[in-house]
């Protein structure tokens, strides 16, 4: 995907996709509403780009057997060994202010 993207392309991207890996998978909207528990009008919406709320657009990728994409949003946590030693004990509860 391209970084220039507004975030209602990348939607409609997404929506395409979501579409695209459904009729891959020969699957109508209903037998997809069914597995999900949400209705047609909602995946309607996802495919379009035109909304939804989060719990549905995971609900959907479950019901079409693809949550291990959920996993290429969750970046890899890197902590090094010497941070570890360093916050032993100490839990963080709020992030810190950045200085523009």
């Amino acid at each position: 995907m391209n970084s220039f993207y507004t975030p209602d392309e990348l939607e409609a991207e997404l929506g395409e996709q979501l579409r695209a890996e459904r009729l891959r998978q020969n699957l109508t909207m209903h037998d997809v509403a069914l597995r999900a528990g949400i209705s047609e009008q909602t995946i309607r919406s996802l495919e379009n780009g035109s909304g939804g709320r989060l719990n549905s657009f995971i609900r959907l990728m479950k019901a079409l057997g693809k949550e291990e994409w959920l996993g290429t949003f969750r970046p890899a946590v890197r902590i090094s060994p010497m941070d570890i030693v360093k916050r032993a004990g100490k839990r963080r509860l709020r992030a810190t202010r950045s200085v523009l």
